[in-house]
This record gives structure tokens, C-alpha cells and sequence, in this order.
């Protein structure tokens, strides 16, 4: 597993199946939050840096629930027994009440009530988290989000890109069902000009909110999308 320091408080960890896989932790003073956890054989190395920062681990948040970012979780649960949190709207779809969309099976990447939804205030807003702001970015799967870091200028945005020559570039097609939705909840990377946004299976884009209309307009002509 490669660690890499990315900013002031986030680490990247990544290791390969096929594609590379990233999951990232970020540091405040109290603790620590995981956000994905990778496949299972993630875990230890993930272990291994939680126990080597020092600092007690708080909290797991999911962008997604997909099997290839939640496939640590229970092992890493077995040692640090804490919360683990993802969109309310993707619940349903990870514990195996719905298939995911143009699925025909379920996927019950997680064991039902395991996963909280991610908390919300009295005007139904999402909170922050550990240090994190999350965003709901459909397309990918339903309740997708990405997670920026206000203080680093950092978005964490699990799938909703993939990258190719340093520029933003579409999520795999085969794993999205709404393409025209996913480059919709790109938008948000325009209005939160992040300095630097990171991807799980492929090399981060800096000052991606410059490159987000030729984005688009990248995307919407190679699917022929209407936008």
C-alpha cells in the first residue's frame, strides 16, 4: 500500500486491483475519519496507518456503496467499532433492499442497520463531518456523494470522476447508469473551486473547477447527452 500525505490534514492510501484503489483519511485534533474502505484486503494496511498516527479513528463516510469501496469495513470494524456513515438515499441500495439502478440483483455490500445516514439539519442540509463537508453528486449511483475539505481546498469525489493526462474524464460507464446525471453533479466542482480534487481509481486533477466545462462538453458529446 502507498501512503501519500496530499494536504495539510489528508492522507491517500492506495493500492491496486487491476485499477488503482484509494481511500483517504483525514486528521483533526480528536481523530480520525476514513473515508471508502476499499476491497478487503485493504484493511490491514489501513489498520496499520490508523495505529501508527496515534490518534483514535472516529468514523468511516462512504461516497458510495459499491463492493469495491466498502470492502474493508467490516475487518476495520472488528479493531475500531465506530459509526459508519453514507448517504440516507443510498442506504437502501447497499444493504440489499433495492438493486442498484439497470442491476437485476441486489447487492448487499453491507449487513442491514450497519450504515447511519449521513447527518442533516433542521433545513435538511447535509453536515459536515470530521473536518468533511459532503455533496450529494448522483449519477454514478443514487446517493452518491463527494466530501470537500473546506480548510485544504480538497474534494474527495470517490467515483464521479475518473482522470486521464491530469483533466477530469468520465466515470466507467459500465458502473454508471445515469451518465447525463453524473457530469450534472459535477457542477459542484465549479462551485466549490477545490485546489485539488481526488479520484479512487485513477491520479488526482488540480484546479479542476477550470477544467469543468470542457469537461461537459467533453462528455456530452461522447454520449450524446442533453445537458
Amino acid at each position: 500500500m502507498k501512503i501519500e500525505q496530499i494536504s495539510t490534514h489528508i492522507w491517500s492510501l492506495k493500492s491496486w486491483m487491476i485499477l488503482p484503489m484509494r481511500v483517504w483519511i483525514a486528521a483533526e485534533p480528536d481523530g480520525l475519519t476514513l473515508i471508502d474502505a476499499g476491497i478487503s484486503s485493504m484493511a490491514s494496511g489501513i489498520i496499520r496507518f490508523i495505529e501508527r498516527s496515534g490518534k483514535p479513528l472516529k468514523q468511516i463516510v462512504l461516497t458510495h456503496g459499491h463492493s469495491d469501496h466498502v470492502g474493508a469495513v467490516l475487518k476495520i470494524r472488528e479493531r475500531y467499532p465506530v459509526p459508519v456513515y453514507a448517504h440516507a438515499i443510498e442506504i437502501p441500495y447497499l444493504e440489499g433492499a433495492l438493486p442498484y439502478p439497470r442491476r437485476k440483483k441486489v447487492e448487499a455490500s453491507l449487513p442491514k442497520g450497519l450504515v447511519k445516514p449521513l447527518p442533516m439539519d433542521s433545513s435538511n442540509r447535509l453536515m459536515s463531518v470530521g473536518g468533511l463537508t459532503p455533496h450529494l453528486t448522483p449519477g454514478h449511483s443514487p446517493g452518491h456523494v463527494v466530501y470537500h475539505h473546506v480548510a485544504d481546498r480538497v474534494i474527495l469525489a470517490g467515483d464521479l470522476f475518473t482522470s486521464k493526462g491530469g483533466r477530469l474524464h468520465n466515470p466507467m460507464p459500465i458502473f454508471t447508469p445515469d451518465m447525463a446525471e453524473a457530469v450534472r453533479s459535477s457542477r459542484v466542482v465549479a462551485q466549490l473551486k477545490p485546489m485539488r480534487l481526488e479520484v479512487c481509481h485513477s491520479a488526482p486533477v488540480l484546479d479542476p473547477a477550470g477544467d469543468i466545462p470542457a469537461y461537459q462538453q467533453r462528455t456530452a458529446a461522447r454520449f450524446n447527452l442533453a445537458l
